[in-house]
């Protein structure tokens, strides 16, 4: 198999698909005023945070109930025009893009909580729900929901994009903490996977099957989820390292001591710039960890005390603590907010973004050539990181307008995946494939898996309506 070259992980050519003005008129007539054709709403639904761009969906359905996300499924279906789903426009890699057309069925209005079972530590969701809105309507129960990618994502988004986020290192991603979906299938008939039980051997796995499948096996219409007791005492730290190499040997240490870290998060001195420029939080401008303890007190002293030790023998400094709400949110905050305040180091820009991940134990060979890369490139960068699980992201600032910038971060991109390949990792440790890293799916779980995961799709999906032209060709 030939590999890829840069330019094939860009966006493929687009083969658009007529929407008869039948089926806006049938959709119109179902739904109203919640059915839109205005080129505004349609090109807001037609674009992502990813560096691609296509021509917006034909039209705008805004979803309020399984019964409407039914009924437009079955309507498009009627007329063989795709249906693309919509959270918050938050992805990263073209999942949004109408790349063959067809109608965006935005579920943002379902955002309702349906059930909580505080006692079975469950909680269950409609897909619009964001993950700050969920943790706002538990806050009382004394129970939380630990997976939070940068983004205030969609819950039915999370789950379609297989999500995590700074939590992961101890609560896992969304594939352990999805536990029953409700899905509208490509047909319009609505399914349910899962239960709320701990554990099932009751045949296929199809909420597994669902969660990470970008939309193009069906619609998530509801989301049952885990939760997790709020801890007794946290504790959040930052702490400088003379060098990237450094911060991840700490890293890497305190993982295989097993300290139950909660959040472990790296910054290069570029990330730390831009965050100290946008939210003014005054931190030293070099390699820097981001940290925090969960646990009874006694617990996390004794966490902090080990990775302290840690981190002294990498010459860690600066040990700075945030242990109240409001200074842990405002940590928080800036690292989630790491992405846009990198953006304006480079202004009009916009950026190729990357999500290796490795065997923890390979991430400092991973991260250390591929910042030898970036430096000789030329391009300006920065890098953040879930590094407790070996996850991270070098975001290149490229001028939209230059075709050369883009080749030469589309090529730094394509090297770091083969790296990470060859050290045993993925292409994409929680974005998704989406239209970007479609080619690189094909490197990484070669041509036979891929021709099973076709095979899935053309059985679930015969006409091939549900978000087409996303993870491989059809």
């Amino acid at each position: 198999m030939n590999a890829p070259t840069a330019t094939s992980h860009l966006l493929p050519e687009i083969h658009r698909r007529d929407t008869p003005p039948a089926l806006l008129d049938a959709l119109k007539a179902q739904f109203g005023a919640r059915c839109s054709t205005a080129l505004s709403v349609r090109e807001q639904h037609g674009r992502d945070e990813s560096p691609l761009d296509a021509p917006p969906p034909a039209a705008v359905v805004f979803a309020h109930s399984t019964a409407d996300v039914a009924a437009a499924v079955k309507l498009a279906a009627a007329h063989g025009v795709p249906v693309i789903p919509f959270g918050v426009g938050s992805s990263l890699e073209g999942h949004l893009l109408a790349v063959q057309g067809g109608i965006s069925i935005d579920v943002s209005g379902m955002n309702q909580l349906l059930a909580l079972h505080a006692d079975d530590l469950t909680v269950t969701v409609q897909p619009g729900m964001t993950r700050k809105q969920l943790n706002e309507a538990i806050k009382d129960s004394g129970l939380f929901f630990p997976i939070d990618p940068g983004a205030d994502a969609s819950i039915g988004g999370m789950a379609a994009t297989r999500a995590s986020g700074t939590n992961a290192v101890r609560y896992g991603t969304m594939r352990e903490n999805v536990l029953a979906l409700e899905v509208v299938t490509a047909s319009g008939e609505v399914i349910r996977t899962g239960t709320r039980a701990k554990k099932s051997s009751a045949g296929y796995d199809l909420t597994r099957l669902m969660v990470g499948s970008e939309g193009t096996l069906g619609v998530i219409t509801e989301v049952t989820l885990k939760l997790y007791p709020l801890p007794e005492a946290v504790m959040a730290a930052t702490c400088a390292f003379p060098s990237i190499e450094a911060a991840v040997r700490t890293t890497i240490q305190t993982i295989q001591m097993g300290v139950p870290i909660a959040r472990c998060e790296l910054l290069d001195a570029h990330a730390v710039r831009a965050v100290n420029r946008c939210d003014h939080l005054g931190l030293r401008e070099g390699a820097m960890l981001l940290m925090e303890f969960h646990g009874s007190p006694s617990s996390v002293a004794e966490q902090v005390q080990t990775v302290q030790a840690i981190a002294a023998e990498q010459g860690g400094q600066d040990f700075e603590w945030a242990a109240t709400p409001e200074a842990r949110s405002k940590l928080w905050a800036a690292r989630h907010r790491a992405f846009l305040s990198g953006l304006q180091m480079k202004p009009g820009c916009r950026a190729i973004t990357t999500d290796t991940c490795v065997p923890i134990s390979r991430l400092a060979d991973c991260l250390l050539e591929t910042i030898d890369e970036a430096e000789a490139s030329g391009l300006a960068y920065f890098i953040v990181g879930h590094v407790g699980d070996g996850n991270f992201h070098v975001a290149y600032l490229i001028d939209p307008a230059s075709s050369v910038e883009r080749e030469l971060a589309e090529s730094l991109n394509h090297t770091l995946v083969q790296r990470a390949l060859r050290l045993g990792g993925t292409c994409t440790g929680e974005h998704g494939i989406g239209l970007h890293k479609m080619g690189f799916l094909i490197e990484e779980a070669g041509l036979g898996a891929v021709a099973m995961m076709r095979a899935v799709k053309h059985a679930l999906d015969p006409h091939n309506t549900m978000n087409p032209g996303k993870i491989f060709s059809w």
